[in-house]
């Protein structure tokens, strides 16, 4: 017998038995840290963010899980469809709630349907369209995909298919981070050495720390930091400084702090976190503007880590084109949209079908940009 139903609370499942589907290289989808945003009150009800885990079982077993929000606006999701909800709204169509697949606050691809053979996954997603209609959903949206749930979905007319672009940095086995600087062309090599130069002619120096190093003073410092980037933008920062804590606490082996110091005054911070062959730079804050301070403790201290630790690729996060001259490589990502409006559907698709070319000539466009020398 075959069922599906939700969890409002990740802890109504055993840790053991979520993370027995999570891959060693996504600490976002680890029990750990999906508990903590719903621990710490980042994401509820009050925040627009309502945990409904789907979970399929077979016999009373789990065989499919899938990592889910009911959601009532569109907003710490790093793919943007407020001009779809505003359109809907024009037509009097009701655009939320709708439920979300994805991280949260954490534009990260990886799998989202979390099984171990496919035909369960399609089980799932085939039971979806009466859940949501039961549920009053006016849809389903699973953002920052891998290829096999793209596989699973690609050619399907009731899924559609849209594309973004990120930037990440590959370690072809560099030793250390000159080795890196000797593939670039001159020019940009010498800039990157005078933006390094730039901050240490600052009196800035770093201090690098595990999850378990950091003490609880340290975190407040972390907190503040990166509240601060919202502060300046006059928004309210979406993690609460619980969170921060129950992460050390309970994934403390994942995380990596970096924190920049003038003097004797801790000034910055960049938070990642570690999977098996991963960098993932997440967090980021400073209390006093610097020089070129954000692109030394976000890039190439993480750069450094990763050649250190022997990890293949970096990712520090959505957007910015200023990653292109620092050696990061344009990375086409994808989301998958299922809208029960038959109007709605229609009007996306006309949309996604011109979106998904600029995406992917942009991408191309963008590898002009990059600054290693030619073979």
């Amino acid at each position: 017998m075959i069922s599906l139903h939700s969890l409002a609370h990740l802890h109504d499942l055993p840790a053991s038995t979520w993370d027995a589907f999570v891959p060693a290289d996504q600490p976002f989808l680890r029990h750990a840290f999906l508990s903590a945003l719903e621990d710490s009150a980042s994401v509820c009800r009050q925040t627009g963010w309502a945990a409904e885990h789907l979970v399929l079982e077979r016999d009373g077993e789990v065989c499919a899980l899938l990592p889910a929000y009911r959601k009532w606006h569109s907003f710490g999701e790093y793919v943007f469809d407020h001009g779809w909800a505003e359109a809907c709204e024009r037509a009097g169509i009701p655009y939320y709630p709708k439920l979300l697949g994805a991280v949260p606050f954490s534009p990260v691809s990886g799998p989202r349907l979390l099984t171990r053979n496919a035909a369960d996954g399609q089980t799932l997603l085939q039971a979806l369209p009466e859940y949501l209609n039961k549920g009053q959903l006016s849809g389903a949206h699973i953002n920052f995909t891998d290829p096999a749930f793209d596989g699973m979905l690609a050619g399907q007319a009731d899924w559609q298919e849209r594309l973004g672009c990120q930037f990440h940095w590959r370690n072809r086995d560099y030793r250390d981070f000159q080795d890196f600087l000797d593939t670039l062309t001159s020019r940009k090599r010498k800039q990157m050495r005078k933006e390094r130069e730039q901050v240490a002619g600052q009196g800035i120096a770093f201090e690098r720390f595990t999850g378990a190093q950091l003490s609880q003073t340290q975190w407040d410092f972390i907190y503040r930091c990166y509240a601060n980037t919202y502060a300046v933008r006059g928004r309210a920062p979406y993690l609460t400084r619980e969170f921060f804590s129950l992460i050390g606490e309970r994934m403390p082996e994942a995380i990596q702090v970096v924190i920049a110091r003038q003097g004797s005054r801790d000034v910055a911070m960049a938070l990642s976190l570690v999977g098996s062959d991963t960098l993932y730079g997440r967090y980021w804050g400073c209390l006093d503007e610097f020089d070129r301070l954000h692109f030394e403790t976000c890039f190439y201290q993480g750069m450094e880590l990763a050649i250190e630790q022997g990890l293949g690729r970096f990712d520090a996060g959505a957007q910015g084109e200023h990653k292109l001259i620092r050696g990061f490589e344009p990375v086409v990502t994808r989301s998958w949209h299922y809208l029960r409006h038959p109007g709605l559907r229609k009007a996306v698709e006309d949309f996604l079908i011109e979106e998904r070319a600029g995406v992917r000539a942009y991408a191309v466009e963008a590898r002009t940009l990059l600054p290693y020398r030619a073979e």
